[in-house]
């Protein structure tokens, strides 16, 4: 499935947050919700692109940084909600991020 997030082609969804407006010849695919729920992140479109430095290469890369990481799994589970209201985050992903 399709990101059900927004991005223009060569913007970082962190960059973006956080009011950098930077293009980026690279982007990294990532799952918001890894491990057992990737195919989940995949099947309902939580997925964003993100540059090197924010996914896996800066001090505050989602995979280096715990906070980094739940930041982007709340925003992920809002978007879940407001996207797909008649499904349960809970039940489907295990955990609430709220």
């Amino acid at each position: 499935m399709v990101s059900i997030f927004i991005q223009e082609e060569g913007e970082c969804f962190l960059c973006k947050q956080d009011g950098r407006r930077i293009r980026h010849k690279t982007l990294h695919k990532h799952h918001i919700f890894g491990g057992s729920n990737r195919k989940k992140s995949e099947k309902y479109g939580l997925t964003v692109r993100l540059c090197p430095e924010c996914h896996v290469l800066g001090k505050n890369a989602v995979h280096l940084n715990a906070d980094r990481m739940k930041e982007l799994r709340q925003i992920g589970q809002k978007s879940f909600e407001e996207v797909y209201p008649e499904l349960n985050f809970r039940e489907i992903f295990g955990k609430n991020y709220l």
